[in-house]
């Protein structure tokens, strides 16, 4: 992966080229993603994971990688990752409808069954969602997890919510 890196942002190349991403033929749901691109020394989702869904072959500067049949999108890795590169994300939550569980760390925090702006990777509008659950408590080390449902035909581009204005 050294020297694949193009931007601040991951492109869909590195994404995909990337360990840790669930490759389309192994999706199901709920299902961790990680967003992790960079091979610097880390390893605490490796550490959280109580399946061990995700393991760092070759050392702790080596991407993370998911084997997604071990993997059972408890979210446990969210919180402790310090990039906030990792998500969950089920591709029927309910018929017609995805969700994701991603982290949040911005006041004011939404409620369930807020609606919301759901946004891509580079912070642009996509779709409309709904919150369905906020989660919030000392172990998640003070980064609240956020669950939305949005439309199925979003399910590759949405990573998160637009920011919700100051009250």
């Amino acid at each position: 992966m050294k020297g694949v890196k193009i931007d601040g942002t991951p492109s869909a190349e590195e994404l995909h080229a990337s360990p840790g991403f669930p490759q389309e033929s192994i999706r199901k749901g709920p299902l961790a993603f990680i967003e992790c691109v960079e091979e610097i020394p880390c390893n605490p989702c490796a550490t959280a994971c109580p399946r061990g869904a995700i393991t760092l072959e070759g050392g702790l500067t080596a991407l993370p990688r998911l084997d997604a049949e071990l993997c059972t999108g408890c979210g446990l890795c969210i919180s402790v990752c310090p990039g906030l590169a990792i998500y969950v994300k089920a591709r029927e939550h309910e018929p017609g409808f995805s969700s994701i569980l991603f982290p949040y760390e911005y006041y004011p925090l939404p409620q369930k069954g807020d609606p919301v702006e759901c946004v891509n990777r580079f912070g642009k509008s996509i779709c409309s969602g709904t919150v369905l659950s906020v989660r919030t408590a000392e172990k998640l080390d003070r980064t609240a997890l956020i669950k939305v449902s949005f439309p199925q035909a979003y399910f590759d581009e949405v990573i998160s919510i637009k920011r919700l204005p100051n009250q």
